[in-house]
């Protein structure tokens, strides 16, 4: 049974089980309240009419059987269901005890008194009876009244309760599940397609379904619809990142084993074509370094998690620019403000500032100028590197954040990897810095390291 029950755990069965258990106890607790609330009604007014009977019996003195005659002609005693004794302890009356029909054998067995309800007793073969008494002028009224009529109305209303209760519950698990179906049927439809989807081989933009109602439902399969959307180009990514590198490891490996080659067959006969060949695997290897660098950098910054500190950009960024100085031929130009300082990660914020110096001096004339700035406004901290090189296409500045990417003007002629701005968009991300670029009139480029204060 606990077996059962744990497999039934959806929302449907949980919802019926609640609902049922709920509603069985509200119409059973209002059925008891009903039943005892008509019970106690009908007790009143027996109450009632017994009090009248009383009071009728003491407005009238019975001191002879002519008297009792008299009273039982004129009242409207229901000898069928009321009995009465009337007790006269006054002097000089020939008859103590009056009483009307069936009292007599009515009170040959003594009823049973019924605790916490006051006047009610029980009578063996009889039934419910409603005791009342009264007392006036020396003689005392009894009266009992029988509450069969009233216990067939009470009866009823449990009856009618009963059934009622017994309608909604065979009832009320086809309206719950109605109701459940159209609550949890179009998560059960998101379930079924993203397990179609998981185990699909062949990764492709697969979407759920986005039902208009419920509303939670909706919002939940938009939300997974972004996740999907935001993995699959995820993975899109990291396929291209390793398709790229493998292919970018491939070319200079191909040189090296094609030099290795050339030497091997002609090295004897031509060995002037040696040091040509060793020039040629120097450099290739030495580019196959730097790319390899450049990966384990990609690498270390997707998963490198920064501690800041406060610190002096405006002496780090004279450093940097006075070591550049040194490799680049360019010159290059400072305006940078003293003592601007900032909370951050002065490594990787240098990093940043030598890879955007270093890619201004690759795509600029030798006799050029490189520019770097530094601006503090209101709210905001601007680094900028301004060149006067070829500039950046308009279609190409979209994609330069993107790893491997070279625009085709530059490839193949002008030496990198296609990482360098890619590490330097990461290392931004997790200084909280953006990254931007803009043309630099008349020529050239100028990328922007903004930090909001």
């Amino acid at each position: 049974m606990r077996t059962h029950l744990k497999k039934n755990q959806n929302s449907d069965s949980i919802m019926l089980r609640s609902f049922l258990l709920l509603l069985t106890v509200v119409i059973v607790g209002f059925s008891i309240i009903t039943s005892v609330a008509v019970g106690h009604q009908l007790l009143e007014t027996s109450r009632t009419t017994s009090n009248n009977i009383i009071k009728s019996l003491k407005r009238t003195v019975i001191d002879s059987d002519h008297d009792w005659k008299q009273w039982r002609f004129n009242s409207l005693l229901d000898t069928s269901t009321s009995y009465v004794r009337v007790r006269n302890t006054r002097r000089h009356i020939t008859t103590q005890n009056y009483y009307s029909p069936g009292t007599r054998s009515l009170l040959k067995i003594k009823p049973q008194k019924i605790f916490f309800i006051h006047g009610l007793y029980y009578r063996p073969h009889v039934g419910f009876l409603l005791y009342n008494t009264g007392h006036a002028k020396g003689i005392s009224y009894g009266l009992w009244t029988k509450l069969n009529s009233q216990l067939e109305i009470l009866e009823r209303v449990i009856i009618i309760t009963a059934v009622v209760l017994v309608l909604i519950l065979l009832t009320l698990p086809l309206y719950i599940r109605v109701i459940a179906q159209r609550l949890t049927g179009p998560l059960s439809q998101l379930t079924k397609t993203a397990e179609t989807i998981s185990i699909k081989k062949i990764q492709t933009v697969d979407k759920l379904p986005v039902p208009e109602t419920p509303t939670e439902v909706k919002n939940l399969a938009l939300s997974f619809n972004r996740l999907l959307t935001n993995l699959y180009s995820k993975t899109k990514k990291e396929k291209d990142f390793v398709a790229n590198a493998a292919h970018e490891l491939r070319t200079p490996i191909a040189t090296i084993r094609s030099h290795v080659q050339l030497i091997k067959r002609h090295g004897r006969d031509h060995p002037e074509i040696v040091q040509d060949s060793l020039h040629y695997i120097y450099k290739e290897s030495e580019q196959m370094s730097i790319l390899i660098d450049d990966l384990l950098a990609l690498s270390r910054a997707d998963k490198m998690t920064l501690i800041y500190h406060n610190y002096d950009l405006s002496a780090s960024l004279q450093q940097i620019a006075q070591e550049i100085a040194q490799l680049a031929p360019q010159k290059i130009i400072t305006r940078i403000p003293a003592q601007v300082k900032i909370t951050g990660h002065s490594k990787s914020i240098s990093q940043i500032i030598i890879i955007l110096l270093t890619n201004a001096s690759k795509y600029s004339a030798k006799d050029s100028v490189i520019e770097l700035s530094l601006k503090k406004e209101a709210d905001q901290i601007i680094i900028q590197v301004a060149d006067h090189g070829i500039g950046i296409a308009a279609q190409d500045k979209k994609h330069i954040f993107e790893r491997f990417y070279r625009a085709s003007d530059v490839r193949g002629t002008i030496a990198g990897t296609g990482l360098g701005l890619a590490i330097a968009q990461q290392l931004s991300l997790l200084n909280h810095f953006q990254l931007t670029v803009e043309d630099n009139h008349p020529q050239g480029s100028i990328f922007s390291l903004i930090l909001n204060l």
